[in-house]
């Protein structure tokens, strides 16, 4: 049964139901030795303790996408089948344009969010550079099937988790795709193939998007094994230019990173609330070696560039939650690199998907004009610190829509 399938949540409110009642009517009508009753009634309570528990853990769960399967869960999975030394660049000496096509087999995927705006599909990739064998969910434009863009290629945004945390969130609890198919039938978002792989790669560890020797190679996974299913499967536009990255905490520390790092690879990311020291993931397997560290550290990696990347970057953050580490970077950047810095005051909420949620349509309003697509029909994007009358809204918070001035006085 599956963790975050609406049979084992069924379940778990049946029991706790039973759980309920199965005092209320035997408490007073057991018979026996004192001693068998008692034991009696401190099994139902742990029955009822145990499904509460339970049923809370699996709704949290399934609200922010923590874990997606029971390996996970339990940490016995790994999805990792060999990790080869791949050199600087992450890639062996493969020469990359000469690898097969593979056409991958999708299925509809299963969960909240998976069915709706068209629909979300699933594939098992197996990583020909990377060694890594995992699932990838991938979302189409409105646009992808219609006769009109038949010859049309598409800009791709791959969606990057925080950890723990599952491939489905972006779907599922931050509904990417419900909030941005109708802004794209509009013109005023461009139409984007979202592209959702796994990064849960190893049992207990955030393998977030450090390449290890002999452990994981969990950048090239990102950055070269993945976009290369999406070229050999859709009409995708070429790299640099038609890619971009977005993550939210530990996912948006990698995707800072991963463009910073590979500027021939991406063109934009997007930033929520992430960090650039990999040390704030305590279990991060970047941060357990300080070369590691360092070789995955966006500040650090943009500093010693010995040419500033041509990429675009916006970072989002609160005081003491990405903001800090945001104005680092865009203090530190030169052109041709861009950060675009949103301060989302305290009081907007804290490191949770209520935060985030609100920064989707902004955050993809910018990457439409920052990666040359259509432009944003009513010409607005986000404006962090513009001036407000007041009475902002949390969303309008949590989406840097109102003013700092404004967010500092609501208490």
């Amino acid at each position: 049964m599956s963790l975050t399938g609406t049979p084992f949540l069924y379940t778990l409110i049946a029991l706790s139901a039973v759980a309920v009642v199965l005092p209320l009517l035997l408490w007073s009508r057991l018979r026996g030795p004192r001693i068998l009753r008692a034991a009696a009634r401190v099994m139902m309570l742990l029955f009822a303790q145990t499904t509460a528990v339970g049923l809370v853990f699996v709704l949290v769960n399934n609200s922010n996408g923590l874990y997606d399967t029971w390996a996970d869960l339990l940490g016995t999975g790994t999805h990792v089948q060999q990790a080869a030394d791949l050199g600087a660049d992450g890639t062996g000496g493969i020469a990359l344009d000469r690898l097969p096509r593979v056409r991958q087999k999708f299925t509809q995927a299963e969960g909240p969010g998976m069915h709706a705006a068209g629909g979300v599909r699933v594939t098992q990739v197996q990583g020909r550079v990377s060694g890594v064998n995992a699932e990838v969910y991938v979302w189409l434009p409105p646009q992808y099937d219609d006769p009109a863009y038949k010859h049309r290629a598409f800009p791709v945004v791959e969606l990057l988790p925080g950890y723990p945390g599952s491939a489905k969130t972006w779907y599922g609890t931050l509904h990417v795709h419900e909030q941005l198919a109708p802004l794209m039938r509009e013109g005023k978002v461009a139409p984007f193939i979202l592209v959702a792989p796994r990064t849960t790669l190893l049992p207990g560890v955030d393998t977030g998007c450090a390449n290890v020797a002999g452990t994981v190679n969990a950048d090239t996974w990102l950055s070269v094994d993945v976009p290369k299913m999406v070229k050999d499967n859709f009409r995708a536009l070429p790299a640099p230019k038609g890619w971009a990255v977005a993550g939210y905490s530990a996912g948006g520390h990698c995707a800072t990173k991963l463009a910073v790092a590979h500027p021939d690879r991406y063109r934009a990311a997007v930033s929520l609330s992430g960090y650039n020291d990999p040390v704030v993931e305590r279990d991060s397997l970047a941060a357990q070696d300080t070369a590691l560290r360092r070789a995955n550290n966006p500040y650090l990696l943009l500093r010693k560039a010995v040419a500033p990347p041509p990429v675009a970057l916006y970072l989002s953050g609160q005081p003491h939650d990405g903001y800090e580490a945001a104005m680092a970077l865009r203090q530190e950047a030169k052109a041709p690199t861009t950060v675009h810095v949103v301060y989302i005051p305290r009081n907007a909420g804290g490191h949770t998907m209520g935060l985030w949620r609100p920064q989707v349509v902004p955050a993809f309003r910018w990457l439409t004009t920052q990666m040359g697509q259509r432009a944003v029909v009513d010409g607005k994007g986000p404006t962090p610190h513009a001036p407000s009358s007041g009475g902002s809204k949390r969303a309008e918070l949590a989406s840097g829509s109102a003013s700092r001035a404004t967010a500092g006085r609501k208490r």
